[in-house]
Protein backbone atom coordinates (compact mmCIF):
# COMPACT_ATOMS: atom_id res chain seq x y z
CA UNK A 1 0.00 0.00 0.00
CA UNK A 2 0.91 3.03 -0.71
CA UNK A 3 2.26 5.37 2.06
CA UNK A 4 -0.42 8.52 3.14
CA UNK A 5 2.19 11.27 2.01
CA UNK A 6 2.38 9.88 -1.33
CA UNK A 7 -1.27 9.20 -1.83
CA UNK A 8 -2.30 13.04 -1.45
CA UNK A 9 -0.93 13.27 -4.92
CA UNK A 10 -0.60 17.03 -6.72
CA UNK A 11 -4.07 17.67 -7.88
CA UNK A 12 -5.87 16.81 -4.52
CA UNK A 13 -3.22 18.80 -2.78
CA UNK A 14 -4.25 21.75 -5.15
CA UNK A 15 -7.56 21.85 -4.36
CA UNK A 16 -7.03 22.13 -0.89
CA UNK A 17 -4.47 24.95 -1.86
CA UNK A 18 -6.92 26.51 -3.32
CA UNK A 19 -10.62 25.70 -1.85
CA UNK A 20 -10.10 24.03 1.06
CA UNK A 21 -10.94 20.54 2.70
CA UNK A 22 -12.04 18.09 -0.29
CA UNK A 23 -15.05 16.17 0.45
CA UNK A 24 -13.24 12.77 1.18
CA UNK A 25 -9.80 12.36 2.58
CA UNK A 26 -7.24 10.64 0.06
CA UNK A 27 -5.78 8.56 2.92
CA UNK A 28 -7.02 5.11 2.44
CA UNK A 29 -8.15 3.05 5.09
CA UNK A 30 -5.53 -0.11 5.82
CA UNK A 31 -8.08 -2.46 5.73
CA UNK A 32 -9.20 -1.33 2.50
CA UNK A 33 -7.51 -0.26 -0.21
CA UNK A 34 -9.24 0.65 -2.99
CA UNK A 35 -6.21 -0.52 -5.53
CA UNK A 36 -6.69 -3.58 -4.59
CA UNK A 37 -10.71 -3.61 -3.78
CA UNK A 38 -11.70 -0.98 -6.50
CA UNK A 39 -13.55 0.38 -3.46
CA UNK A 40 -13.50 4.31 -4.74
CA UNK A 41 -16.67 5.22 -3.43
CA UNK A 42 -16.10 8.99 -1.53
CA UNK A 43 -17.55 9.76 2.12
CA UNK A 44 -19.55 12.48 2.27
CA UNK A 45 -19.82 15.12 5.44
CA UNK A 46 -23.82 16.79 6.31
CA UNK A 47 -22.48 19.83 4.17
CA UNK A 48 -21.92 17.92 1.44
CA UNK A 49 -24.77 15.78 1.35
CA UNK A 50 -26.62 19.24 1.72
CA UNK A 51 -24.59 20.27 -1.54
CA UNK A 52 -25.49 17.27 -3.55
CA UNK A 53 -29.33 17.51 -2.68
CA UNK A 54 -29.38 21.33 -3.47
CA UNK A 55 -27.65 20.28 -6.72
CA UNK A 56 -30.00 17.20 -7.63
CA UNK A 57 -32.88 19.97 -6.59
CA UNK A 58 -32.33 22.79 -9.49
CA UNK A 59 -33.98 22.99 -12.46
CA UNK A 60 -33.91 20.81 -15.63
CA UNK A 61 -31.76 17.74 -13.62
CA UNK A 62 -32.39 14.30 -15.00
CA UNK A 63 -30.66 11.79 -12.86
CA UNK A 64 -30.04 8.89 -15.07
CA UNK A 65 -30.41 5.43 -14.12
CA UNK A 66 -27.83 3.15 -15.42
CA UNK A 67 -28.32 -0.76 -16.32
CA UNK A 68 -26.16 -1.29 -13.21
CA UNK A 69 -28.50 -0.11 -10.72
CA UNK A 70 -26.41 3.36 -10.27
CA UNK A 71 -28.09 6.82 -11.25
CA UNK A 72 -25.76 9.58 -12.65
CA UNK A 73 -26.29 13.01 -12.88
CA UNK A 74 -27.13 15.52 -15.63
CA UNK A 75 -28.47 19.24 -16.43
CA UNK A 76 -29.59 20.67 -19.05
CA UNK A 77 -28.99 24.14 -20.44
CA UNK A 78 -30.74 25.81 -23.92
CA UNK A 79 -33.18 23.34 -26.17
CA UNK A 80 -31.96 22.10 -29.99
CA UNK A 81 -33.40 19.42 -31.77
CA UNK A 82 -31.07 19.71 -34.06
CA UNK A 83 -28.26 20.36 -31.71
CA UNK A 84 -27.51 18.18 -28.46
CA UNK A 85 -24.04 18.52 -26.59
CA UNK A 86 -23.33 16.37 -24.06
CA UNK A 87 -19.93 17.47 -22.12
CA UNK A 88 -17.68 14.88 -20.80
CA UNK A 89 -14.87 16.35 -17.81
CA UNK A 90 -12.32 14.85 -16.71
CA UNK A 91 -10.24 13.89 -14.08
CA UNK A 92 -11.03 11.07 -13.89
CA UNK A 93 -13.55 12.07 -11.26
CA UNK A 94 -13.89 15.82 -11.53
CA UNK A 95 -16.96 17.05 -11.63
CA UNK A 96 -19.12 18.83 -14.70
CA UNK A 97 -18.49 22.23 -13.05
CA UNK A 98 -15.30 23.38 -14.14
CA UNK A 99 -16.99 22.70 -17.67
CA UNK A 100 -19.72 25.04 -17.01
CA UNK A 101 -18.66 27.61 -19.31
CA UNK A 102 -19.68 25.90 -22.46
CA UNK A 103 -23.60 25.35 -20.04
CA UNK A 104 -23.27 29.64 -19.56
CA UNK A 105 -22.33 30.21 -23.45
CA UNK A 106 -23.06 27.68 -26.18
CA UNK A 107 -27.02 27.40 -26.16
CA UNK A 108 -27.03 31.17 -27.34
CA UNK A 109 -23.34 31.73 -28.75
CA UNK A 110 -23.53 34.02 -31.79
CA UNK A 111 -21.20 31.85 -33.49
CA UNK A 112 -23.96 29.18 -34.24
CA UNK A 113 -25.93 31.82 -36.55
CA UNK A 114 -28.85 32.29 -35.36
CA UNK A 115 -29.32 28.57 -34.33
CA UNK A 116 -29.22 27.36 -31.15
CA UNK A 117 -27.37 24.10 -28.61
CA UNK A 118 -28.79 22.21 -26.21
CA UNK A 119 -25.62 21.85 -23.93
CA UNK A 120 -26.36 18.75 -21.10
CA UNK A 121 -23.42 18.62 -18.33
CA UNK A 122 -23.02 15.01 -16.76
CA UNK A 123 -20.93 14.14 -13.58
CA UNK A 124 -19.87 10.82 -14.35
CA UNK A 125 -20.17 8.02 -12.16
CA UNK A 126 -17.96 8.02 -9.25
CA UNK A 127 -17.62 11.72 -9.41
CA UNK A 128 -19.41 13.91 -6.57
CA UNK A 129 -22.94 14.36 -7.87
CA UNK A 130 -23.31 10.78 -9.10
CA UNK A 131 -23.97 7.70 -6.99
CA UNK A 132 -20.82 5.95 -5.56
CA UNK A 133 -20.36 2.28 -6.29
CA UNK A 134 -18.29 0.63 -3.81
CA UNK A 135 -17.72 -2.05 -6.41
CA UNK A 136 -14.79 -2.00 -8.55
CA UNK A 137 -16.53 -0.74 -12.09
CA UNK A 138 -13.68 0.96 -13.30
CA UNK A 139 -12.64 0.15 -16.85
CA UNK A 140 -12.80 2.27 -20.40
CA UNK A 141 -15.26 -0.23 -22.08
CA UNK A 142 -17.82 0.11 -18.67
CA UNK A 143 -17.37 3.89 -18.80
CA UNK A 144 -18.39 4.13 -23.16
CA UNK A 145 -21.48 1.76 -21.82
CA UNK A 146 -21.79 4.40 -19.62
CA UNK A 147 -21.88 7.05 -21.64
CA UNK A 148 -23.99 5.37 -24.53
CA UNK A 149 -27.25 5.07 -21.56
CA UNK A 150 -26.60 8.55 -20.97
CA UNK A 151 -27.18 9.57 -24.33
CA UNK A 152 -30.24 6.97 -24.73
CA UNK A 153 -31.92 8.35 -21.94
CA UNK A 154 -31.39 12.14 -23.11
CA UNK A 155 -32.93 11.22 -25.98
CA UNK A 156 -29.71 12.04 -28.78
CA UNK A 157 -29.12 10.18 -31.70
CA UNK A 158 -27.15 10.52 -35.06
CA UNK A 159 -29.41 13.24 -36.04
CA UNK A 160 -28.38 15.57 -33.25
CA UNK A 161 -25.71 13.72 -30.86
CA UNK A 162 -22.59 16.19 -30.59
CA UNK A 163 -20.28 14.90 -27.98
CA UNK A 164 -17.67 16.54 -26.23
CA UNK A 165 -15.13 15.41 -23.83
CA UNK A 166 -11.80 17.52 -22.09
CA UNK A 167 -8.95 15.91 -21.09
CA UNK A 168 -10.26 12.32 -19.39
CA UNK A 169 -12.97 13.34 -21.11
CA UNK A 170 -11.55 13.64 -24.17
CA UNK A 171 -9.92 10.08 -24.12
CA UNK A 172 -13.32 8.78 -23.37
CA UNK A 173 -15.28 10.70 -25.72
CA UNK A 174 -12.42 9.26 -29.05
CA UNK A 175 -13.43 5.42 -27.17
CA UNK A 176 -16.84 6.20 -27.88
CA UNK A 177 -16.42 7.48 -31.00
CA UNK A 178 -14.70 3.85 -31.92
CA UNK A 179 -16.99 1.93 -30.30
CA UNK A 180 -20.39 3.16 -31.46
CA UNK A 181 -19.91 5.38 -34.32
CA UNK A 182 -22.98 5.51 -35.78
CA UNK A 183 -24.77 7.99 -33.26
CA UNK A 184 -22.57 10.41 -33.63
CA UNK A 185 -23.39 13.76 -35.17
CA UNK A 186 -20.46 15.64 -34.53
CA UNK A 187 -17.21 14.76 -32.02
CA UNK A 188 -14.81 17.19 -30.06
CA UNK A 189 -11.74 16.55 -28.48
CA UNK A 190 -10.00 19.32 -26.08
CA UNK A 191 -6.95 18.95 -24.54
CA UNK A 192 -6.05 15.34 -24.68
CA UNK A 193 -3.50 13.26 -26.23
CA UNK A 194 -4.55 10.04 -28.19
CA UNK A 195 -1.85 8.46 -26.06
CA UNK A 196 -0.85 8.53 -22.70
CA UNK A 197 2.68 7.63 -23.12
CA UNK A 198 3.45 10.21 -25.61
CA UNK A 199 1.61 12.81 -23.02
CA UNK A 200 3.57 11.67 -20.30
CA UNK A 201 6.54 11.98 -22.52
CA UNK A 202 5.65 15.50 -23.82
CA UNK A 203 5.71 16.38 -19.81
CA UNK A 204 9.37 14.82 -18.80
CA UNK A 205 10.74 16.11 -22.22
CA UNK A 206 9.00 19.14 -22.62
CA UNK A 207 7.31 21.12 -20.21
CA UNK A 208 9.57 19.97 -17.31
CA UNK A 209 13.07 21.31 -18.83
CA UNK A 210 11.21 24.43 -19.96
CA UNK A 211 11.51 25.26 -15.98
CA UNK A 212 14.74 26.77 -14.70
CA UNK A 213 17.02 24.39 -13.71
CA UNK A 214 17.18 25.34 -9.91
CA UNK A 215 13.14 24.89 -9.88
CA UNK A 216 13.39 21.69 -11.75
CA UNK A 217 16.33 20.26 -9.06
CA UNK A 218 13.24 21.03 -5.88
CA UNK A 219 10.82 19.52 -7.27
CA UNK A 220 12.53 16.52 -7.81
CA UNK A 221 14.01 16.65 -4.19
CA UNK A 222 10.17 16.55 -2.67
CA UNK A 223 9.14 14.19 -5.05
CA UNK A 224 11.96 11.59 -4.24
CA UNK A 225 11.15 12.10 -0.80
CA UNK A 226 6.88 11.76 -1.29
CA UNK A 227 7.04 15.26 0.08
CA UNK A 228 3.88 15.80 -2.73
CA UNK A 229 2.27 17.77 0.65
CA UNK A 230 4.50 20.14 1.63
CA UNK A 231 3.74 23.72 1.55
CA UNK A 232 6.58 25.27 -0.20
CA UNK A 233 6.25 22.19 -3.10
CA UNK A 234 2.70 22.89 -3.45
CA UNK A 235 3.44 26.48 -4.24
CA UNK A 236 6.13 26.08 -6.61
CA UNK A 237 3.32 23.73 -8.27
CA UNK A 238 0.74 25.59 -8.25
CA UNK A 239 2.72 28.42 -9.71
CA UNK A 240 4.80 27.26 -12.12
CA UNK A 241 2.61 24.88 -13.22
CA UNK A 242 -0.85 24.62 -12.85
CA UNK A 243 -1.10 28.60 -13.27
CA UNK A 244 1.06 28.33 -16.47
CA UNK A 245 -0.53 25.32 -18.05
CA UNK A 246 -3.62 24.18 -16.40
CA UNK A 247 -5.57 27.82 -16.20
CA UNK A 248 -3.73 31.22 -16.88
CA UNK A 249 -6.06 33.29 -15.53
CA UNK A 250 -5.32 35.24 -12.73
CA UNK A 251 -8.35 34.64 -10.78
CA UNK A 252 -9.52 31.07 -11.28
CA UNK A 253 -13.49 30.67 -11.35
CA UNK A 254 -15.14 29.60 -8.59
CA UNK A 255 -16.53 26.69 -10.52
CA UNK A 256 -13.32 25.53 -11.59
CA UNK A 257 -11.80 25.61 -7.81
CA UNK A 258 -14.94 24.18 -6.68
CA UNK A 259 -14.74 21.16 -9.05
CA UNK A 260 -11.08 19.99 -8.04
CA UNK A 261 -12.07 20.72 -4.42
CA UNK A 262 -15.04 17.56 -5.20
CA UNK A 263 -12.53 15.43 -7.20
CA UNK A 264 -13.04 11.89 -5.97
CA UNK A 265 -9.33 11.90 -5.44
CA UNK A 266 -9.04 8.13 -4.82
CA UNK A 267 -10.51 7.16 -8.41
CA UNK A 268 -8.24 9.80 -10.11
CA UNK A 269 -5.62 8.32 -8.22
CA UNK A 270 -6.58 4.42 -9.37
CA UNK A 271 -7.24 5.56 -12.81
CA UNK A 272 -4.51 8.28 -13.66
CA UNK A 273 -1.87 8.08 -10.51
CA UNK A 274 -1.13 10.40 -8.04
CA UNK A 275 -0.63 13.21 -10.29
CA UNK A 276 0.08 14.79 -13.83
CA UNK A 277 3.74 14.51 -12.85
CA UNK A 278 3.19 11.14 -12.18
CA UNK A 279 1.21 9.05 -14.33
CA UNK A 280 0.91 5.65 -13.15
CA UNK A 281 -2.70 4.22 -13.05
CA UNK A 282 -5.01 1.82 -15.14
CA UNK A 283 -4.58 3.98 -18.14
CA UNK A 284 -0.75 3.89 -17.85
CA UNK A 285 -0.07 2.57 -20.87
CA UNK A 286 -3.62 3.63 -22.98
CA UNK A 287 -2.86 4.67 -26.49
CA UNK A 288 -5.07 4.22 -29.54
CA UNK A 289 -3.35 6.45 -32.33
CA UNK A 290 -2.91 3.50 -34.29
CA UNK A 291 -7.33 3.61 -34.14
CA UNK A 292 -8.10 7.30 -35.26
CA UNK A 293 -8.10 6.67 -38.66
CA UNK A 294 -11.27 4.47 -38.20
CA UNK A 295 -13.03 8.13 -37.01
CA UNK A 296 -15.38 8.93 -39.14
CA UNK A 297 -17.07 11.12 -37.76
CA UNK A 298 -16.89 14.94 -37.95
CA UNK A 299 -13.89 16.01 -35.03
CA UNK A 300 -12.79 18.86 -33.64
CA UNK A 301 -9.30 18.55 -31.74
CA UNK A 302 -8.93 21.19 -29.77
CA UNK A 303 -5.39 22.25 -28.24
CA UNK A 304 -3.69 25.22 -26.83
CA UNK A 305 -0.37 26.97 -26.85
CA UNK A 306 0.53 26.15 -23.11
CA UNK A 307 -1.45 23.09 -22.56
CA UNK A 308 -0.46 20.37 -20.29
CA UNK A 309 -0.78 18.56 -23.61
CA UNK A 310 1.37 18.95 -27.44
CA UNK A 311 -1.13 21.35 -29.52
CA UNK A 312 1.26 19.67 -32.23
CA UNK A 313 0.01 16.30 -31.04
CA UNK A 314 -3.72 17.74 -31.94
CA UNK A 315 -2.76 18.50 -35.23
CA UNK A 316 -1.95 15.26 -35.73
CA UNK A 317 -4.70 13.94 -34.30
CA UNK A 318 -6.93 15.88 -36.54
CA UNK A 319 -5.51 14.69 -39.94
CA UNK A 320 -5.35 11.06 -38.71
CA UNK A 321 -9.66 10.72 -38.21
CA UNK A 322 -11.15 10.73 -41.56
CA UNK A 323 -13.00 14.59 -41.07
CA UNK A 324 -11.05 15.97 -38.71
CA UNK A 325 -9.51 19.90 -37.85
CA UNK A 326 -7.62 21.01 -35.38
CA UNK A 327 -8.38 24.45 -33.30
CA UNK A 328 -5.56 25.73 -31.26
CA UNK A 329 -6.33 28.10 -28.86
CA UNK A 330 -2.75 30.67 -29.05
CA UNK A 331 -3.42 32.16 -25.00
CA UNK A 332 -4.92 28.96 -23.78
CA UNK A 333 -3.80 25.89 -21.85
CA UNK A 334 -5.67 22.77 -20.58
CA UNK A 335 -8.36 25.02 -19.78
CA UNK A 336 -8.73 26.81 -22.76
CA UNK A 337 -12.55 26.97 -22.64
CA UNK A 338 -11.89 29.88 -19.55
CA UNK A 339 -8.88 31.39 -20.64
CA UNK A 340 -9.03 31.55 -24.73
CA UNK A 341 -12.69 31.68 -24.45
CA UNK A 342 -13.05 34.00 -27.67
CA UNK A 343 -10.99 31.67 -29.53
CA UNK A 344 -12.23 28.57 -28.22
CA UNK A 345 -15.76 29.24 -28.66
CA UNK A 346 -15.50 31.04 -31.73
CA UNK A 347 -13.96 27.52 -33.13
CA UNK A 348 -15.95 25.31 -31.63
CA UNK A 349 -19.48 27.38 -32.84
CA UNK A 350 -17.83 27.37 -36.29
CA UNK A 351 -17.70 23.62 -36.52
CA UNK A 352 -21.12 22.87 -35.25
CA UNK A 353 -22.26 25.41 -37.81
CA UNK A 354 -20.22 23.76 -40.69
CA UNK A 355 -21.84 20.25 -39.66
CA UNK A 356 -25.23 21.27 -39.06
CA UNK A 357 -25.01 23.19 -42.72
CA UNK A 358 -23.27 19.87 -44.51
CA UNK A 359 -19.80 22.24 -45.44
CA UNK A 360 -18.07 20.25 -42.84
CA UNK A 361 -14.92 19.10 -44.80
CA UNK A 362 -15.94 20.45 -48.33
Amino acid sequence: MKTALHMLGVAWCLAVLSCGAPATSPVPDPDDDYHVTGNCAMTFSEEDLALRAAKHAEGDVTMVMLSNGYEVFTQQFGASDDTKVLVLHGGPACTHEYMLNLAYQLPTHAGLGGGAAEVHMYDQLGSFFSDQPEEDLWNIPRWVQEVDEVRQALGMDSTNFYLLGNSWGGMLAMEYALAHPGYLKGLVVCNMQSSIPDYAAYNKEVLRPAMRATLVDSLEAYEAAGAFDDPTYLELVDKEFYRKHVCRLKTWPEDVTGSFARLNYKLYDLMQGPSEFKVGGRIIDWDITGRLPEIATPTLMVGATHDTMDPEAMRRQADLVQHGRALICEEGSHLALWDDAETFFGGLTAFISDVEGGTFGH
